[in-house]
């Protein structure tokens, strides 16, 4: 029998505090293991820029982490493509000692495959056995071609893939693509041996067998890792795969961890304080009623930054005060953490009316919802505040002082999490949506501010 041994980290999500005990457990597995071979695969979100190490460094802290690791390959996740400029992303991998196996995300003019990828590789074992490694991440088809990728779907690219690894032993797919994605690749194609998935942050701690494919799974931010095991008889088939989770608050805490994550955190924000923005000649507060808000300011840049009639954005996004005098890169980032993008809604009346009816309906139960994920990195969604909407006591919506016209076309500053967050639908049915990448909020209001209170 040939053993083969995988473990596998997924959605990291630039989360430092489980990373010390994520690299012992993974160099002593290698150390350790009874196994013929021994890979490991990252597939996904390792970075994230909402920790300020990985946005001073555009994520190159986090390659660092993972060169120490030796990953024989990885793929890219949502964060990486679309948490990044085009650019930024091009170079995020030029010192990574790993390959980055992906093959739905290519370059426009002229088209090709991403520079930083390749769309499969095949490892062969020390007994000659041949393993396919494909990559594939979710096509999100909105966004992608305003970072001007071409991103290409499963199912044109799933089967090209498998193509350039049909004459493999076995086949294992790097997917950032989601349970659901997953489970239905493996009711279609049953000639993949194993599914390493992430995205959706799933959890199998034994893995899940779907139509003879081995589902393998660890969750998110570095708090499990996965491990698979298979078998192969003398003519090289599969002939048995498991695949376990271990629970990272079980490993063991070293007396130097907590230094060494405080001092990632601590060099994130050193860099980024650094980096100066703005003067203000008063404090601006996080409550959205104080005569001083964040939120008037920031209604004012979104609204200016769209060329829009009116504004939308709720209190929920603004973590903490801004102090009085110079704000730096810092400071937008402690209260505008969001991987979240200014956006341009234009609609007819009659649909400005009823996104505001269904803002009105909801007001109450977002004021204190908890909200997470669709770029979301604060607590609570917060209170949904107007800048030049107003509505009377009969349901009647004014726009700038004006009666709202059924027919005519009004735009609106708004943001993308609101397309993506299901509490108002009429912006996905009724509006013609421009989200403005590649900046992210905290740099639009960063933008506004230099502009406005100059250094």
């Amino acid at each position: 029998m040939e053993k083969i041994q995988i473990v596998h980290t997924n959605d990291l999500h630039s989360h430092f505090e489980n990373f010390p005990r994520v690299k012992r457990f993974i160099e002593q597995s290698r150390k350790d293991s009874t196994a013929d071979d021994f890979y490991l695969f990252d597939i996904g979100d390792a970075m994230d820029r909402a920790h300020p190490l990985s946005e001073a460094t555009n994520g190159q802290k986090n390659i660092e982490w993972m060169n120490q690791l030796h990953y024989d390959a990885v793929t890219i996740g949502n964060n990486e493509g679309l948490g990044n400029s085009h650019e930024h992303l091009e170079h995020l991998y030029d010192h990574a000692n790993f390959p980055v196996v992906l093959n739905n995300v290519y370059e426009k003019n002229p088209s090709r495959l991403a520079d930083f990828a390749q769309a499969s590789k095949i490892i062969e074992t020390k007994k000659g056995t041949k393993i396919g490694i494909i990559g594939l991440t979710a096509p999100y088809i909105l966004t992608y071609p305003l970072l001007d990728w071409d991103i290409r779907l499963i199912q044109e690219m799933l089967p090209k893939s498998l193509e350039l690894v049909k004459d493999c032993d076995v086949i294992i797919l790097l997917s950032h693509l989601g349970v659901s994605m997953d489970r239905l690749i493996a009711k279609k194609r049953p000639e993949i041996d194993v599914i390493i998935g992430s995205h959706t942050h799933h959890l199998f701690p034994k893995g899940e067998m779907d139509n003879g494919v081995l589902l393998a799974a660890a969750g998110k931010y570095g708090q499990n890792i996965g491990t698979i095991n298979l078998e192969l008889n003398d003519d090289k088939k599969v002939v048995e795969k498991s695949a376990f989770t271990t629970k990272t608050e079980t490993l063991p805490e070293l007396s130097g961890d907590e230094d060494w994550i405080k001092s990632q955190f601590d060099l994130g924000e050193k860099l980024l304080d650094e980096k100066k923005v703005a003067n203000l000649p008063e404090s601006l507060s996080a409550d959205y009623q104080a005569p001083n808000s964040i939120m008037n300011e920031a209604l004012s840049a979104v609204q200016e930054f769209a060329n829009s009639d009116v504004a939308v954005l709720s209190s929920g996004l603004f973590l903490s005060d801004l102090p009085k005098g110079i704000v730096t890169q810092k400071n937008l980032h402690d209260i505008l953490p969001h991987a979240i993008h200014v956006m341009r809604t234009t609609m007819t009346g009659d649909n400005v009316w009823r996104l505001v009816m269904e803002m009105e309906k909801n007001r109450l139960y977002l004021r204190n919802h908890p909200q997470k994920g669709m770029g979301f990195r604060g607590k609570i969604f917060g209170e949904l505040v107007y800048r030049g909407i107003t509505i009377d006591n009969k349901r009647n919506v004014y726009i700038n002082g004006q009666e709202l016209e059924k027919n005519k076309e009004y735009t609106l500053a708004l943001l993308d999490h609101y397309l993506f967050v299901p509490y108002f639908p009429s912006i996905e049915i009724a509006g013609n949506n421009e989200i403005l990448y590649p900046k992210f909020l905290r740099s639009v209001f960063g933008d506004y501010l230099s502009k406005k209170y100059p250094i």
